[in-house]
């Protein structure tokens, strides 16, 4: 027995090598590997400082999509994905209707759509509808004035983002609402709330609570769909590298550095959101 395992002991360990070795988050190690290199590049090719430069002009743009179109879907998908547990057979079929034509069109499509169809669309109905109350509003009023012009190409691509990703959020609501037992539905109603108090005060809390990691995970999808923006000839950072390779050519140079801030800025959100829900783990076992 003592030679058998004397002899086991070397490819034991060996193995046990190999398993840590394997569990090396090597991904990562690429990953810093590749910025150290185009870090170097920044701080020795004035080449890329100059094209660092020219992005960082959009950084702000990207940044500012991001944060108000995600807030506007979080709003949006939470009245929708209330609409998807409805017992009303009208807002429950309206919810529905709504998710399913934006989880059916690719988000580019919708983006075109919204920009060129339905805002125009509006802005029509809307003079349609100030001409019909000229006699109470005046013929001058501000309904038969707006313009389609009114609305930025900047407000309605975030329009379209917001609208795009309120879908996807309704179901994740309405997951995390179907998540929590009947029971804590009907207590609170034996208690004499009310639905609506019952789904503010006892399931809301406990759905957005477990949908937060998902909702991490979504913003950051968020951030990197903002690049599609630059379809509209928004000047977020896809459309400053897009401005910039036109009229220099520097492809490689221009798109290494547009890749390494999206990168940069998506490691960074996962972390954060990793840390979230490595908080939120470790408060639910101790509760």
């Amino acid at each position: 027995m003592a030679a058998v395992s004397s002899t086991s002991s070397p490819s034991s360990a060996q193995g046990n090598f190999v398993g840590r070795l394997a569990q090396l988050p090597w991904w990562l190690l690429l990953l810093v590997l590749a910025g150290v290199t185009l870090l170097y590049q920044f701080l020795t090719n004035e080449l890329y400082t100059v094209i660092l430069d020219k992005l960082a002009r959009g950084i702000m743009t990207t940044i500012f999509v991001t944060l108000v179109a995600f807030s506007s879907a979080i709003v949006i998908g939470l009245i929708a994905g209330l609409g998807r547990v409805s017992k009303n057979p009208v807002i429950y079929n309206l919810a529905t209707l709504y998710v399913q034509v934006i989880r059916g069109l690719p988000i580019l499509v919708w983006i075109f759509y919204v920009a060129f169809v339905l805002t125009p669309a509006f802005f029509t109905l809307t003079n349609a509808l100030g001409d019909a109350l000229s006699p109470l509003l005046g013929a001058d009023n501000f309904l038969s004035k707006a313009n389609t012009q009114d609305v930025t190409l900047l407000g309605r691509a975030i329009i379209a983002l917001a609208f795009a990703y309120g879908g996807f959020e309704a179901e994740t609501f309405r997951a995390g609402i179907q998540s929590i037992g009947r029971g804590q539905m009907e207590a609170a109603r034996s208690l004499g709330m009310s639905y609506f108090q019952a789904m503010r005060y006892v399931i809301l809390p406990q759905a957005v609570r477990r949908v937060l990691p998902p909702l991490g995970n979504d913003f950051i999808a968020m951030l990197k769909d903002s690049s599609l923006v630059s379809v509209l000839g928004v000047r977020d950072i896809t459309q400053e590298a897009r401005l910039y390779v036109a009229a220099s050519f520097r492809y490689p140079e221009t798109y290494n550095t547009l890749a390494f801030v999206y990168l940069s800025m998506t490691i960074v959100l996962s972390l954060i959101v990793k840390g979230v829900e490595a908080r939120l783990g470790k408060d639910g076992r101790g509760s």
